[in-house]
């Protein structure tokens, strides 16, 4: 199945995405991700202020079938958390790089997005799997 790709995200290897919008960076799941994950029941938002690490969990989303970490793909600080997902954590999957989007954080080291595939890297990375 091919999956959608927002040609403006950075991706990890771990299937979580980052588009930079102003001077905020837009996280969330990939298309790819929420279809393995299935029906997200859940997700546990982080609170603004909370300062995360590259690579560290940012927060745990749950599905019918299990709850995973996603990690942050950036250094920085949430700035704000989708509170929509509260009541509707089918965004997710529904819309996974628009409504679906998880956190926006202010970027402690923009320069960390250039270590990030691109879509054009990230649509190869998933042929492999």
């Amino acid at each position: 199945m091919p999956y959608k790709i927002d040609e403006k995200a950075r991706y990890t290897r771990t299937h979580e995405w980052v588009r930079m919008e102003g001077t905020e960076a837009v996280v969330g799941v990939s298309d790819y991700a929420q279809d393995k994950l299935s029906d997200v029941v859940f997700v546990d938002l982080p609170a603004a202020g909370k300062q995360v690490k590259k690579g560290a969990a940012l927060l745990v989303v749950e599905s019918v079938k299990s709850a995973e970490d996603v990690f942050s793909p950036v250094t920085g600080t949430v700035s704000a958390a989708n509170g929509t997902l509260s009541a509707k954590p089918e965004l997710v999957n529904k819309e996974p790089y628009a409504g679906g989007w998880l956190v926006r954080l202010s970027l402690s080291d923009p320069a960390e997005l250039d270590s990030l595939m691109d879509a054009a890297a990230y649509a190869k990375y998933l042929e492999t799997l």
